[in-house]
Order: C-alpha cells, then sequence, then structure tokens
C-alpha cells in the first residue's frame, strides 16, 4: 500500500504527491523536477549539483553520490513545497494501491472537487446543431 499526499487549490484539480523514496529524482535530480514543475527547487538543486565539482579529486565523487542519494530522500518534499508555493494546500493523506485508486478515494471523501474534472464549456456555448440558423435534418 502506497501512501498519497492530496493537494487542493481553487481553480485547479487536485494533485496527488506520492511519499517515499524517488529513484527519478537520485537518478536524474533537478530534471525530474523540472519535469514536476517545481522550477524554483530545480535551479537551486541544480546549483547544489554543481559543489561537488569544486572538491578534491576523491572526495567530490562521494559529495555527488550524496547529493543524489539526498535527492531520492527528498524529492517529493521539494514538490510538495513548490505545490505550496504555487497556492495548493494539502487537504487529505491517502492509502492506495495506485495512483487512480488514491484519487478515487480521495474525491469520494472531497466530493467538492469532482466538479473540477468535469468540461466546462464556454459561456454562451451552445452545441452545433443548437445554434441560431442552423437546421435540423
Amino acid at each position: 500500500m502506497r501512501v498519497f499526499t492530496a493537494h487542493v487549490h481553487a481553480t485547479e484539480p487536485p494533485r496527488l504527491v506520492r511519499e517515499g523514496w524517488s529513484w527519478g529524482a537520485f537518478l536524474f535530480g533537478p530534471f525530474w523536477l523540472l519535469a514536476h514543475r517545481a522550477w524554483l527547487a530545480a535551479l537551486l538543486w541544480a546549483a547544489l549539483c554543481c559543489v561537488p565539482a569544486l572538491l578534491p579529486r576523491g572526495w567530490g565523487l562521494v559529495a555527488a553520490g550524496a547529493v543524489a542519494w539526498l535527492a531520492g530522500l527528498v524529492g517529493r518534499d521539494l514538490v510538495r513545497w513548490s505545490l505550496a508555493r504555487r497556492g495548493y494546500v494539502l487537504a487529505h493523506v491517502v492509502a492506495a494501491p495506485d495512483q487512480d485508486t488514491a484519487l478515487a478515494r480521495f474525491l469520494a471523501v472531497r466530493d467538492d472537487q469532482v466538479p473540477r474534472f468535469l468540461p466546462r464549456p464556454e459561456i454562451g456555448w451552445r452545441p452545433r446543431w443548437a445554434a441560431p440558423g442552423v437546421r435540423a435534418r
């Protein structure tokens, strides 16, 4: 069973972030953060990735490994931090086997979030068959 945190925004659909280790952040570091729209965290992490290059030869490899290990540990927390910076609020913690089930469980508890997934026609929108001047055949 995996644990997810559900974050809600006033105008956006809720976002789920999984708890725990992130292999993507461990292997790809700032690029993984960019893929998750954590721009500021990616910029800071890229600067941190440059620090091992300034160390002596033997210590640089150890420091690079430590930075990658740290990225795997806190990568998802940095995504949560960037969501909070964009106005998302932690709404719920959900345990589920996968992300789809976690979203279904979250929406079962917070049914006020369901309309954010429904298509919203523009104001004044009508189906083509109901438009003025179009006759049914």
